[in-house]
């Protein structure tokens, strides 16, 4: 007869090495060795969040980083007059929050789930000391920080020089090459799980503005979407988004 305690004892080993082997095919961890995956794995927590649940909020205290495993979340910031700023989507394998890196101490902005998600929630303190002695993560690490400090830039740019139909059509787009499913020889099919809203304060437009593009895109069989379920977008040519 197995006693509860060795259960138990083999469910953490279960658990460890689920997080080893998730670990292990991080992009950002490819080039750390076994023993170092395996400290990452007994440092880390794997969490579960639903739609709509907060990961952390601004002016949290910043004790962790949090790595996407599954799921989409949203980071972003409220300004004094109210109005929600989206910074940025992440996705699978992605770092969310706050740049590691320096002293900050406390979160200046939220994040919170899209959809279901699962993510790792890691110390700050033995991240930091991981990226002093390996300068390849430290590197890769770099890397990553500053596409997303160029995706935040394109973004401006997009703001002053393109119209409001052009940077939705340009989201679109960038939702089906991240997160879109092919169907069939040329359909792509995206479940992001965006508001019209949130669409409008990633896109810089508005609410209205994104409803009636959508509509536009819709009406001229580029895209399609139904009233029942308006989280999914089916793309009928990317060539068509171009």
């Amino acid at each position: 007869m197995v006693s509860p305690s060795s259960n138990g004892i083999k469910n953490k080993v279960m658990v460890h090495s689920s997080k080893y082997l998730i670990l292990r095919d991080l992009d950002l961890f490819q080039s750390l060795n076994n023993q170092q995956i395996e400290q990452i794995a007994h440092q880390a927590q794997y969490l579960r969040k639903k739609k709509g649940d907060f990961l952390f909020q601004a002016g949290d205290t910043v004790k962790s980083i949090f790595i996407l495993n599954k799921g989409s979340v949203k980071s972003g910031v409220k300004t004094n007059m109210g109005k929600t700023l989206i910074k940025e989507i992440v996705y699978k394998s992605e770092l969310i929050g706050e740049n590691v890196m320096t002293n900050v101490k406390v979160r200046r902005a939220f994040a919170q789930a899209i959809s279901d998600s699962q993510f790792f929630v890691i110390p700050v303190s033995f991240f930091k000391d991981l990226l002093q002695k390996n300068p390849q993560l430290c590197q890769e690490l770099t890397y990553i920080l500053i596409q997303k400090m160029s995706n935040l830039e394109n973004r401006m740019s997009n703001f002053v020089f393109k119209k409001a139909r052009l940077r939705i059509v340009e989201f679109i787009r960038q939702l089906a090459e991240l997160k879109g499913i092919k169907i069939g020889i040329e359909e792509i099919l995206i479940n992001h799980g965006l508001s019209h809203k949130e669409i409008a304060n990633i896109t810089d437009t508005s609410r209205q503005t994104v409803a009636r593009v959508l509509g536009d895109l819709k009406r001229d069989n580029i895209i399609h979407f139904s009233a029942r379920k308006p989280h999914k977008i089916l793309v009928r040519s990317m060539l068509s988004l171009s």
